[in-house]
């Protein structure tokens, strides 16, 4: 394991070089938000994929796998066929509006406070999926080195902080470019080639396994529709993606290369599915199943090859943790600040400032969570439950009214958690009452408050 080790130490160090890089071309306000909208093809769609593809779609996806088959592959699914449909469909829109964050549409729709209370909603996503990530990396590094997870935690998502922190989105694209080769090469290349060999090739992993094992149904289709209803919306209107999204030099950057990572995410839910069935043949009696993947790891690969596919698994994590981060920080420094410093814009130093202190809380939250798939749930129906409907209402509907945007979020956003806490993070429930309160008040109240014969802002 000491080689192992070493291979992870330098795959460390090596980021926060990059860090350290990104840090010197970071030198405008725009530059640390969005890599000053100047992003190619190759940038761009290896700085999106590794952005959605973090903790729970690498270490959460291979435990669906291991408990479902190969139906396990639809979080990653869902995930990717949201990133299709945002490039495809909102990128040319959101490149012209030059803004930094989800909520600044708010704004230009209705008002000033329904871009704040969209805020506390878009933080509370975006600090969990920062948690979500590091949480995997904590677990990782805690079942392969034998390390305390508070260690393994601070350690891994220290790395994080610290290159997110002096660089923002260039330190965040130069890492992510080398974690997405990373990950491709140890998690596609070499874990399931590997893995399915130990297992004694495809004719034996059928032999091994029950036939519900190869049917991509047998998750259930209410699974399948839930992280549609969760990862495939959210995705669309997540922070974190579209500051992804703002980085693009232009549409076309955007429509193909974006459309190209979609499909990418849905071939790495296939192949992390399928290393989770094959650990399942090799590993039958985990006793805890969030284990998964690095089990597997541990237990097929030799020394040094194990220490690579740790750095993919690793690289998979921290570019969705760093995503995650920065998109929790601009928020903070884009949309709630200037509320507070009577509408003074963030500088350069504010934005280090704040991403930082951010840094640190999530480290303090990820040490009192302990599920990746829990974790990310719980951002995506705060997420998508609270502001799915007034953003869409934005863009679409002439008729929403202030008032039926702010009513739609805080009672989503409420009935989201009511749901959660009632039955649980892994119910259907808290996606589907959320989304049907936010629809029926944001129609109903928009309805009520608008005055007759008021001129009504057009659509986005």
């Amino acid at each position: 394991m000491a080689l192992d080790l070493f291979v992870v130490l330098i795959y460390a160090a090596g980021m926060l070089v990059l860090g350290y890089y990104g840090m010197r071309r970071a030198k405008t306000h725009e530059d640390y938000l969005v890599a000053g909208r100047n992003l190619g093809p190759s940038l761009y769609m290896g700085t999106m994929a590794a952005t959605v593809l973090g903790g729970a779609s690498t270490v959460g996806t291979v435990r669906l796998g291991y408990v479902h088959g190969i139906s396990g592959f639809w979080l990653c699914a869902a995930l990717g066929a949201g990133i299709i449909a945002l490039n495809l469909f909102l990128a040319r829109p959101l490149l012209k509006l030059k803004i930094f964050t989800v909520t600044q549409v708010l704004e230009k729709r209705y008002n000033s406070t329904a871009r704040q209370a969209s805020a506390v909603i878009m933080l509370a996503y975006a600090l969990m999926i920062t948690v979500t990530s590091i949480l995997a990396i904590g677990t990782v590094l805690q079942v392969l080195f034998g390390l305390p997870f508070w260690v393994s935690v601070l350690l891994g998502g220290g790395v994080v902080v610290v290159y997110s922190t002096i660089g923002g989105m260039w330190s965040l694209t130069l890492t992510d470019i080398v974690q997405f080769v990373i990950k491709t090469v140890g998690l596609m290349f070499i874990l399931l080639p590997i893995c399915l060999y130990r297992v004694g090739g495809w004719d034996e992993l059928v032999a091994k396994l029950p036939a519900s094992s190869f049917s991509f149904t047998a998750i259930g289709w209410d699974t399948i529709i839930t992280y549609f209803m969760i990862y495939f919306f959210g995705i669309l209107i997540g922070q974190d993606i579209w500051q992804r999204v703002f980085t693009a030099r232009d549409e076309k950057v955007a429509k193909y290369a974006g459309t190209f990572a979609g499909f990418y995410c849905i071939l790495y839910g296939l192949a992390c599915a399928l290393i989770g069935m094959a650990a399942h043949v090799l590993i039958p009696d985990l006793d805890n199943v969030n284990n998964a993947f690095a089990a597997i790891v541990k237990a097929s690969l030799p020394d040094g090859i194990r220490g690579l596919v740790i750095a993919a698994a690793l690289a998979a994590m921290m570019s969705t943790a760093s995503a995650g981060l920065l998109a929790a920080s601009t928020v903070l420094t884009e949309d709630l600040l200037p509320r507070l410093r009577g509408g003074k814009q963030s500088s350069l130093g504010v934005n280090r400032l704040f991403t930082l202190l951010t840094g640190i809380a999530v480290l303090g939250i990820a040490l009192v969570v302990n599920d990746v798939i829990s974790a990310l749930t719980l951002a995506y129906n705060l997420l998508v439950g609270g502001m799915l409907i007034p953003l869409i209402g934005a863009i679409f509907w002439k008729r929403a009214t202030v008032s039926g945007a702010i009513t739609s979020m805080t009672l989503g956003f409420v009935t989201a958690l009511v749901f959660m806490f009632k039955d649980g993070l892994d119910a259907n429930t808290p996606i589907y009452y959320s989304l049907a309160v936010a629809l029926v008040s944001f129609v109903m109240v928009s309805v009520l408050s608008r005055k007759p014969g008021a001129v009504v802002a057009g659509a986005i």
